[in-house]
């Protein structure tokens, strides 16, 4: 590893933990709005769908919304399976059986 490495990998280091030690530092210190702290239990479910819906309609690069596409089945019965388990493990095991099930029979 050369030195300008070394001297980039620390540089890097310092700003990753120089953001992350300023925030919880100040954590308690600091106080948001209400409906700030409100909006922010959106951000995980948000993250959660702008990653998985590419994947589910977009799976070569083209819309592919029809019964044929295995990903986009096994999201609506992954989904269904989440509204009516409400348990984290059951659904994710309903999701990947409907998916490689339905992959297998077509």
């Amino acid at each position: 590893m050369s030195s300008t490495e070394m001297v980039m990998s620390a540089g890097m280091v310092g700003v990753t933990f120089g953001i992350r030690y300023f925030l919880f530092a100040f954590a308690d210190r600091i106080r948001m709005a209400s409906w700030m702290e409100t909006s922010l239990k959106y951000i995980p479910p948000a993250v959660l769908i702008a990653i998985t819906v590419p994947a589910v309609v977009l799976p070569k690069g083209d819309w592919h919304l029809s019964v044929s596409n295995p990903y986009l089945v096994a999201a609506v019965v992954t989904t269904a399976a989440g509204i009516m388990t409400k348990n984290l493990l059951a659904t994710i095991a309903v999701g990947l059986a409907a998916f490689f099930v339905y992959r297998l029979l077509i």
